[in-house]
């Protein structure tokens, strides 16, 4: 199944540089995002190497979901696609 990143998660005074919010394709409502959690994220970078990330919660009520890195993203990240297993 394929993904892209939205963007980084954060709040006003705070970004997450391991956290990231993911946009699944064929997934449009927050149950069907709530079914992918526990799942394993691959992003591959233009190096070959690749980040791991789980899949921890659904994110707003258009299917977008919460993803933990193991370590934190490039900016070149956000927008790129990931593979979800």
């Amino acid at each position: 199944m394929e993904a892209v990143i939205v963007n980084y998660r954060g709040s006003v005074h705070t970004q997450r540089d391991n956290y990231m919010v993911v946009q699944v394709t064929g997934v449009d409502t927050k149950a069907k995002a709530e079914g992918l959690v526990g799942k394993h994220v691959i992003w591959e970078s233009p190096a070959k190497k690749q980040i791991k990330g789980l899949i921890k919660a659904p994110h707003g009520c258009k299917g977008a979901v919460r993803v933990l890195f193991e370590k934190g993203m490039p900016g070149q990240s956000v927008g790129a696609k990931v593979k979800v297993e």
